[in-house]
C-alpha cells in the first residue's frame, strides 16, 4: 500500500510568481460641477527564482510594468513601462562572515514607444532606445541580506544601448551624435552604444512596519571614471505596501532618477527644439488593485 502523505523534497530554490493589476475609472453623467470620463489601468509582473545554501545566494529577478490612461476626447497614453531583468551571485568563505564576494548583472529597457504628449508621433524612447546593461563585481554586506544589503562595485561595466537610428542621430541617452555638413546632411550615423567603466554602490532595505505595512527601499548610486568622474547617476525608489488582505494590496510609491546622459530638450519661442541640461526625473504613484501570487 502506498503512502497516503508524500514528503516534500528540500530544495535551496525559492520560487516567487507575482501578478497585480491595478484599475481606476470615473464617469459624469449630468455632472455639474464639470469633469471627464477617463480610465487607467496598470499591469504588473514579477518572476523571483533565487538560490541559497550556507555560502551563496543566487538571486535573479524579473519585473514587468505597463499602465494606460484614457481619457474622453483624447487619445490613450502610457503612464508607465518597465522591463527589467536582475541577476546577482555572492559568496562567502565562511558561515559566519556576512560579507559576500558579489557579481551583478542588470539590464532595463522599456516594451512600446514613449512620447512627449500631446505629441504622439514623434518617438522620444523605444524598446532598446533605450536599453541599459550593468555588469560589476564587487563586495556586498548583509547580516539578513534578504532586508538590508550594501554593494559597492569599484568595477562595474555600464552600456547604454539606442538602437533607433534616428535617435542614435541625435546623440540621445549619450551616445555620439551623428556627424553633419554644413547643410545638416549626415556624413556618419550617430553611434549605437555608449560604454562606461565606473563605481557603484546600491542599498536596498526591506523592513514590515506594521502587520500589513512592507516598505522598500532601493538607492544606485553610479559614476563613470573617464567621464565626468564625480557626477552621479542617481535610481532611487521608495514603495509602501499596504495589505487589505490576501488579494488586495494598496500602493504608494515614489522613483527618482537623475542621468546626466539625459537631457532635456524645450521648444522655443520661434518652435526650435532646443538641447537643455539633465534633469532631475520623478515619478509618483498611488493606487490599489488585485494581486495574485502563481
Amino acid at each position: 500500500m502506498k503512502d497516503r502523505f508524500i514528503e516534500k523534497e528540500e530544495t535551496n530554490w525559492v520560487k516567487k510568481n507575482q501578478a497585480g493589476v491595478d484599475l481606476s475609472e470615473v464617469a459624469f453623467v449630468n455632472w455639474n460641477s464639470g469633469g471627464t470620463n477617463s480610465f487607467s489601468g496598470l499591469a504588473e509582473v514579477k518572476i523571483e527564482r533565487n538560490y541559497a545554501d550556507a555560502q551563496n545566494k543566487w538571486r535573479n529577478r524579473f519585473v514587468g510594468r505597463y499602465g494606460i490612461n484614457s481619457q474622453e476626447g483624447r487619445e490613450i497614453r502610457k503612464t508607465d513601462d518597465q522591463l527589467e531583468v536582475t541577476s546577482d551571485f555572492g559568496y562567502r568563505r565562511d558561515t559566519i562572515s556576512n560579507w559576500y564576494y558579489s557579481a551583478k548583472f542588470r539590464f532595463a529597457s522599456q516594451f512600446t514607444n514613449g512620447y512627449k504628449y500631446p505629441d504622439n508621433k514623434t518617438p522620444i524612447s523605444q524598446f532598446m532606445a533605450p536599453g541599459y546593461v550593468f555588469l560589476g563585481i564587487g563586495s556586498e554586506y548583509g547580516k539578513r541580506i534578504d532586508n538590508l544589503s550594501v554593494y559597492a562595485s569599484p568595477l562595474t561595466y555600464k552600456s547604454t544601448i539606442v538602437l533607433d537610428q534616428v535617435l542614435a542621430n541625435t546623440g540621445s541617452f549619450g551616445v555620439e551624435p551623428a556627424v553633419r555638413d554644413a547643410d545638416g546632411n549626415i556624413i556618419k550615423e550617430g553611434e549605437n552604444f555608449n560604454s562606461e567603466l565606473g563605481i557603484l554602490l546600491q542599498s536596498i532595505w526591506k523592513a514590515r512596519l506594521m502587520e500589513n505595512i512592507n516598505f522598500t527601499n532601493s538607492i544606485n548610486l553610479y559614476t563613470d571614471y573617464l567621464n565626468s568622474f564625480g557626477n552621479i547617476d542617481v535610481d532611487w525608489e521608495l514603495n509602501l505596501n499596504f495589505k487589505v488582505n490576501s488579494f488586495v494590496l494598496a500602493k504608494l510609491g515614489s522613483h527618482l532618477r537623475y542621468d546626466n546622459d539625459i537631457k532635456i530638450t524645450e521648444t522655443n519661442v520661434d518652435g526650435d527644439e532646443m538641447v537643455m541640461g539633465a534633469r532631475v526625473q520623478w515619478k509618483q504613484q498611488l493606487g490599489i488593485g488585485v494581486i495574485v501570487d502563481f
